[in-house]
């Protein structure tokens, strides 16, 4: 499909619109909203923007799950040139508090409640307090756009802000990282292209439009193809299930959490998911499998990436050979390059080596905020992000994840990748899901614990698994203890909590020799 003409994101909608007023923009359980009322809806909340004096430089904080305001406004932010800065509808208001006062938004709008939090009354007593002295207007989503008026002619410029994502990771506060209208745009529509997303195309969209797999990943593929956003306010099984086959989504952004609980659900049915043809997920190769094979989702596409770098970097072709696809993440996308440095002596690696993955191409322009002051350690002078993260090139110039530097577990003195264990203890049928982290001992340094959630109506023995796992890695890589779980620490969006992870295997250890 040929790109978008347009580098502001306000204007890409407006062309869509243009080229297909009639086509479904946005899809919910109750509504179908076409491309052109979509750039309508867009000018009004700029024009209410407009109104509350916002203008090009300035920042809007958005507080809401994913509904059709949340699109409203960010598209209406682009056509004042406002940069959003999404946030956490997961935040506590001490949380909210810190993000407010980092991101320097001058207007708010945040949903009233949600589920047990007030936002609105909370965020109001914090300013009535004066602790968020640039927060000038708090406005509830879903009250009527007024004060109507003032310009909305789109005046952002292609390099200008477009969103403010804040992500967690080595630091103790989330990071502020600023993405571009450019570069959201154009990275976007190569996710899409790896994909073969079309005009016809309906994807789900249940991952929170806050996070960068979300507002600049999914949203920007879709946007740019002129395809069908189907939103999930937040994940439910039940009721993505429903929306898949009601719907007839034909592309969906998963996680294995997700996927999990989807064919877990009382209600599932190969049947259900017949529409679902391509989509992206991360996580060990059975994941992938178990996404394109039990889910249905044959084309699904296997993705490495991060906040700092438009969500996704590689992506494998939807085309490829299912084993291909689960076996790496993917070759670079159009306009990356991707390095692999050896931890100590920062040398290139050779391809098939592991090292630490460096990114450079459609990268923000460095961190904003309190988080400024990581830009020195995390860029390199010739313009590579330096990920944390460690990998390889293979031979075909695809990366391999091998997983979190920091999560690396020592075991009589050698590194051994947790990603990789819990990919092998994952080839078990009875595995739902897999945990692994290291627990101190007086002998090894420190030992591999596995945790496992099997899947629903089946058993299976530790020394079964330990034997299948034999199979598969080296002997030092072999889980020391494996302990059975109903459920693990995940993140909102169905990542491990590895800190939380280690937590419980030092606990489950200790507990264990006493």
């Amino acid at each position: 499909m040929q790109s978008p003409q347009r580098r502001n994101v306000l204007e890409v909608l407006q062309e869509q619109a243009s080229r297909r007023p009639d086509r479904p923009a946005v899809i919910t359980a109750d509504a179908v909203i076409s491309y052109g009322e979509l750039a309508k809806r867009a000018t009004k909340a700029a024009a209410a923007l407009a109104a509350h004096g916002l203008g090009r430089g300035d920042r809007l904080g958005l507080l809401s799950d994913n509904r059709l305001e949340w699109l409203e406004l960010f598209f209406g932010a682009a056509a004042r040139g406002v940069c959003v800065a999404p946030f956490s509808t997961w935040s506590t208001l001490a949380e909210l508090e810190f993000l407010l006062a980092d991101s320097e938004v001058s207007t708010l709008y945040t949903l009233e409640r949600y589920g047990d939090r007030a936002f609105l009354d909370g965020v109001q007593r914090l300013v009535d307090a004066g602790r968020l002295p640039n927060l000038k207007r708090i406005n509830a989503i879903g009250a009527p756009y007024a004060p109507l008026g003032g310009a909305t002619d789109a005046a952002a410029e292609p390099d200008d802000w477009l969103a403010l994502l804040y992500t967690s990771g080595s630091s103790n506060r989330p990071k502020s990282v600023p993405l571009l209208h450019f570069a959201a745009i154009e990275n976007g529509f190569n996710i899409g292209e790896r994909q073969g997303l079309t005009d016809q195309d309906r994807v789900l969209i249940s991952i929170p439009l806050f996070w960068s797999y979300g507002a600049v990943n999914a949203l920007m593929a879709t946007l740019t193809h002129g395809a069908a956003l189907v939103l999930q306010p937040r994940f439910e099984p039940g009721g993505a299930l429903d929306l898949i086959e009601n719907r007839r989504c034909t592309a969906i952004y998963t996680l294995p959490a997700m996927t999990n609980a989807l064919l877990a659900h009382p209600a599932f049915t190969r049947e259900r998911t017949a529409s679902l043809r391509t989509g992206v997920t991360i996580g060990a190769p059975q994941d992938v499998i178990r996404a394109a094979e039990e889910l249905g989702v044959q084309n699904i596409c296997n993705v490495y990436g991060q906040t700092e770098g438009y969500g996704n970097c590689c992506v494998t072709p939807n085309n490829w050979p299912l084993q291909r696809r689960a076996a790496c993440q993917g070759l670079p996308l159009p306009g990356v390059s991707i390095r692999i440095r050896d931890l100590e002596t920062g040398a290139e690696k050779a391809a098939g080596d592991i090292g630490e993955i460096e990114v450079a191409g459609y990268l923000t322009p460095g961190y904003a905020g309190q988080s400024a002051t990581h830009n020195v350690d995390a860029f390199t002078d010739d313009g590579f992000f330096r990920t944390g993260d460690l990998g390889a090139l293979l031979p075909d110039g695809s990366l391999s994840f091998a997983g979190r530097r920091s999560e690396m577990i020592k075991r009589s003195g050698i590194n051994v990748s947790p990603a990789e264990v819990e990919e092998a203890l994952q080839t078990s049928d009875e595995v739902g899901l897999a945990g692994v982290a290291g627990a101190p001992d007086p002998d090894k340094g420190e030992i591999i614990v596995g945790f496992v959630v099997l899947r629903p109506g089946v058993k299976i023995e530790q020394d079964e698994l330990r034997a299948r796992c034999r199979k598969l890695l080296s002997s030092y890589k072999l889980p020391d203890r494996i302990f059975f779980r109903d459920a693990l620490p995940l993140t909102p969006t169905g990542k491990l909590m590895r800190r939380e992870l280690a937590e419980l295997a030092r606990a489950a250890v200790q507990e264990q020799t006493q």
